[in-house]
């Protein structure tokens, strides 16, 4: 999984953190000037998160400035700053605004996991595995497994997969069903190799997770060197079906699986 890819997903585990986010819809929601200032941040807080989902960024950034100007000291609204930011490439700025949330919450987890993100990005490997982990050591974190999980993934994007495997297994211990940490052990299991391992690993991923074209071409190499020909037959046809474009599709083709 590309870093960039790993970074839509963190933005996507900040909306769920965030109260009330999934239920916001720009067009039609009203702020009233009888909220008190926290709740007005929170409002505009919310939309900035809607548009940012809809890829409409001068939107959020219009409203995450709405949510300063009603708390300044609400640490949430520099988090997602510093996503957005991030987002768009200014690194200066992102990491102004994760510094600034966590001056003002050291501990909050959602931040921790998404700074450790940023500073995967910029390859500072030591700071990004020590954020991940405050994030995850939090008491009051409900997914540790996440933050976890993404310390193993920076360290198998940067060639230091056996200690990313480390990471998959204590978050698969947390928690038996974190698509990534699955999917990644199924890959670490078919290279070692280790096939019924990385079959079970797979079939577990199926279970919590919709097939990928990479998911489905580790199926079809799994099963190719079991002997199930059945199985086979059924990844190969949903990767041609579902990604026929994919990069995953394009080995196949050059590949003597049928």
């Amino acid at each position: 999984m590309s870093l960039l890819k790993q970074n839509i997903i963190l933005i996507l585990a900040v909306f769920i953190t965030l109260t009330a986010c999934n239920q916001v819809r720009p067009s039609n929601q009203n702020i009233s000037a009888s909220q008190t200032t926290n709740e007005v941040a929170a409002a505009n807080l919310d939309l900035a998160i809607e548009y940012m989902k809809q890829g409409a960024y001068e939107n959020a950034l219009k409203n995450l400035d709405k949510a300063k100007k009603a708390d300044p000291a609400y640490a949430p609204i520099y988090n997602v700053t510093g996503l957005l930011y991030q987002q768009l490439g200014d690194n200066k700025k992102a990491e102004k605004n994760f510094k600034r949330a966590l001056s003002l919450n050291s501990n909050d987890s959602s931040t921790l996991n998404n700074y450790g993100n940023y500073l995967c990005h910029q390859n500072r490997l030591e700071e990004a595995e020590k954020t991940f982990l405050k994030a995850a050591a939090n008491p009051l974190y409900e997914s540790p497994e996440i933050a976890i999980t993404n310390a193993g993934l920076c360290l198998s994007n940067n060639q230091r997969e056996n200690d990313a495997e480390k990471y998959y297994r204590q978050a698969l211990q947390l928690n038996p069903s974190v698509p990534q940490a699955l999917i990644k052990m199924c890959e670490i299991s078919f290279n070692i190799p280790n096939h019924l391992s990385a079959r079970g690993y797979l079939q577990r991923y199926q279970q919590v997770a919709r097939h990928s074209a990479k998911s489905l071409w580790l199926g079809i190499q799994i099963e190719q060197e079991l002997g199930d020909k059945d199985a086979v037959s059924s990844y190969v046809l949903q990767l041609k079906n579902n990604y026929p474009d994919s990069q995953e599709a394009t080995l196949l083709r050059e590949s003597r699986i049928q």
